[in-house]
């Protein structure tokens, strides 16, 4: 497999905003979207299916987050080390380790320990979201995924402490 920058998902992020905006003042050009607190966030996507990948880092890119990825979760807990991500969306059933046990291990990584993870599953079963919330997720989305519910979601899970409940199914 190809090395790639953990900090971009393709030439969408490369695009520092701060910078574009910058370069449109000098030139008088009004650029429509707001820079934000959450343009700030960076969010880790981790799924081994490269289609649930494009489809859930496009959507929160255009949300105005910024994402970085993971195929497994082994390279997840990498990723994750490596960048420091406010949150993380992680598949549970993947090759190599699936999100169940990186999500485990991550909790035992000091700077990772309180960010928020938040299952990404076929599997709505009772079961397998006592198992996730066991091991210390914060939210739990089954496939196919609600944008607004995972918009809500992550919203909450991201903003200041104290500002919005936990949510569970």
């Amino acid at each position: 497999m190809e090395p790639k920058d953990p900090l971009t998902t393709g030439e969408l992020s490369r695009i520092d905003p701060k910078k574009e905006a910058e370069w449109a003042r000098r030139r008088n050009i009004n650029i429509t979207r707001e820079l934000s607190s959450e343009k700030e966030f960076v969010i880790l996507v981790v799924d081994d299916s490269a289609d649930n990948v494009a489809m859930l880092s496009l959507d929160l890119q255009q949300q105005g987050y910024r994402v970085v990825t993971a195929t497994d979760g082994e390279e997840a807990i990498s990723v994750a080390v490596s960048t420091l991500p406010n949150l993380i969306l992680m598949d549970i059933s993947m090759p190599r380790l699936d999100g169940l046990g990186a999500t485990r291990k991550i909790r035992e990584i000091d700077e990772l320990r309180d960010v928020p993870v938040i299952a990404v599953t076929a599997f709505g079963t009772e079961g397998f979201q006592r198992a996730a919330y066991d091991v210390g997720v914060s939210g739990y989305l089954t496939k196919p995924i609600d944008f607004s519910r995972m918009h809500h979601l992550v919203a909450g899970l991201l903003a200041p402490r104290g500002s919005g409940p936990l949510i569970r199914p």
